[in-house]
């Protein structure tokens, strides 16, 4: 049995969970000033997301297992102090090389996000952990909806370097509050890290249910940077010709996303974390359908983001409460496996936006990730009627 968090505990992982997870994406409205700034390449510059969403992947392989043998106070503090390390690195870095480097080390220790996620949902009051869980995905969702607002007007007013260290210093703050109002007392394991991290392959096999979880979502990811890193490009370039601010300002359209989450986990908590993720890959594929009519509109283009937003964001606090659920005294093990998965898929579709863009266009690559949309939906159900017959 783990204890209970102590009062506002859930609200301050998901204010780390969010100031974390933002500095995956707050670089993106910069990229051509930071492109500039090095005298580089765009299309270098342009594996800045994917490096942070590749050390994502190897922390959440390497770290969230973690969260099954560490106290919350600890293992949440050292990574926060870690990500601001990460941060200065980048904000010094001489070259694009150091810049790529700097961003594999900020996206490992991102992931505290999801080792949030995590530690609320196993310190959860029994029937409330789709609340806990969607609590802290409210807060990962404003991060990542608002970091590029931050990313880009910190950008415009300090530089994208001083950019980066004000966020440096949002994550030693949140070390400090972690450190000290974080449960104390690790969390009972059977195991050993090691071999936390060998049993990670067999759960797959272990858990059929896992495995749908990385399907649907891993295809809804793979839509949602596919579509958002396309279109900070696509606004960067003639005949729009955004700045970083005014790119930014696009991610408030997700804002409608943030406000639902709480009501995403109660529903879930009520009825069932499938139900969730099918009506929010419904809501994500009618939001992709308006986007695909052009950007030339500003209410469609609002309204495309933030149906999109929110059926995404809806489905990923739904398929994590059912992973904990399956046993939450490992569940550090199965959402490392499903994020390390979630993630690769996530890279595929950053890496793929500027080449999709080039070959079909702004209205091809949002077909391609209304796809995808449409694709989880169908396997969604399909892992629906095949949970019933279990």
């Amino acid at each position: 049995m783990t204890g209970p968090l102590p009062r506002g505990g859930t609200f301050l992982l998901s204010a780390i969970a969010g100031t974390a997870i933002a500095n995956n994406y707050a670089i993106q409205p910069a990229l051509t000033a930071v492109a500039a700034d090095l005298d580089v390449p765009l299309s270098m510059i342009g594996l800045v997301p994917t490096a942070a969403l590749t050390g994502c992947m190897t922390g959440f392989a390497l770290l969230l297992p973690l969260t099954d043998h560490l106290a919350p106070n600890r293992l949440v503090a050292a990574q926060l102090t870690a990500l601001a390390a990460a941060l200065s690195l980048a904000a010094a870095a001489p070259g694009a090389t150091v810049l790529l480097a700097a961003y594999l080390l900020i996206g490992a220790a991102a992931g505290v996000a999801a080792q949030a996620g995590n530690i609320a949902g196993r310190h959860a009051p029994p029937g409330h952990r789709g609340t806990g869980v969607a609590t802290v995905a409210a807060g990962m969702s404003a991060g990542i909806l608002l970091s590029r607002l931050a990313g880009g007007t910190l950008t415009d007013i300090l530089g994208w370097r001083r950019m980066l260290l004000v966020f440096a210093a949002l994550a030693l703050l949140g070390a400090i509050a972690a450190a000290t109002l974080l449960p104390r007392q690790p969390p009972r394991s059977d195991g050993t890290y090691r071999a936390a991290l060998t049993s990670l392959p067999p759960l797959l096999r272990q858990f059929p249910q896992l495995r749908r979880a990385v399907a649907t979502g891993g295809l809804w990811y793979f839509a949602f940077n596919l579509i958002w890193v396309a279109l900070a490009l696509t606004l960067a370039e003639p005949p729009y010709s955004r700045g970083p601010t005014a790119i930014g300002l696009y991610s408030l359209a997700g804002l409608l996303g943030f406000a639902v989450l709480p009501l995403t986990g109660r529903l879930a908590d009520r009825y069932t974390p499938h139900t969730v993720i099918i009506a929010g890959m419904l809501g994500a594929a009618a939001g992709a359908t308006l986007l695909a009519t052009g950007l030339n509109t500003p209410p469609a283009t609002a309204l495309g983001l933030a149906l999109f937003d929110t059926g995404c964001f809806a489905a990923q606090a739904a398929n994590q409460s059912r992973i904990i659920a399956l046993d939450p005294q490992r569940s550090g093990s199965l959402s490392g496996i499903y994020l390390v998965l979630y993630f690769t898929t996530g890279a595929i579709g950053t890496a793929l936006a500027a080449p999709l863009l080039n070959i079909l266009g702004w209205q091809g690559t949002t077909l391609t990730a209304l796809a995808a949309l449409l694709l989880a939906a169908a396997l969604g159900r399909m892992g629906a009627r095949q949970t019933r017959r279990e």
